[in-house]
């Protein structure tokens, strides 16, 4: 992390799993709009807190009915993941597993994402899903290597990859009910 005066950012997201009806254990991602401080990155619905939100749960509940229409009726929360902070942008960001039943039809919140993108567990443990890079981030005074995971033609990195890396043998051992 990149020292600041700064206190972290207070943020909360949702890693939504569910089978799909041919029986695959998936996750929810999303592909933000490509403006905005994640521009184009792939994430887990959610964001900062909310003076109106009383828990970092009801923030990852409220953002992700509002980016991608996912009501909390339809959400089963699971476990509370470790804290992960990202590397540039100053949060601490707090994800909570949840078992959902996906709606017919995913509503995406205009401008702020751009889709809705249903992962295969499996998929995204293959090695050939893995990948790895060197880049420069805005205010990191070096070229940093980051770890990827192919998805589709995008890359998930940073925080999201950082969520899902240690969470995915979990999930296929069968730690939770899915």
């Amino acid at each position: 992390m990149v020292e600041t005066d700064h206190p972290l950012t207070e943020a909360a997201v949702l890693v939504p799993a569910f089978r799909g009806q041919d029986g695959d254990l998936r996750l929810v991602l999303v592909r933000r709009g490509e403006h905005g401080l994640h521009g184009g990155q792939l994430a887990f619905p959610g964001g900062r807190c909310e003076p109106k939100d009383a828990s970092l749960l009801d923030t990852a509940l409220r953002e992700t009915r509002e980016e991608v229409g996912l009501a909390g009726d339809q959400v089963t929360i699971l476990a509370r993941l470790p804290a992960v902070e990202t590397l540039t942008t100053g949060f601490r960001i707090i994800p909570f597993l949840a078992r959902i039943e996906p709606p017919r039809a995913w509503h995406c919140q205009t401008g702020e994402i751009a889709e809705v993108i249903e992962a295969k567990v499996r998929e995204l443990t293959r090695p050939e899903a893995r990948g790895a890079d060197v880049v420069r981030l805005p205010d990191w005074p070096e070229p940093l290597a980051i770890s990827f995971l192919r998805v589709g033609p995008h890359r998930l990195w940073g925080a999201t990859f950082r969520i899902l890396d240690p969470l995915l043998p979990r999930l296929l051992a069968g730690e939770w009910e899915l």
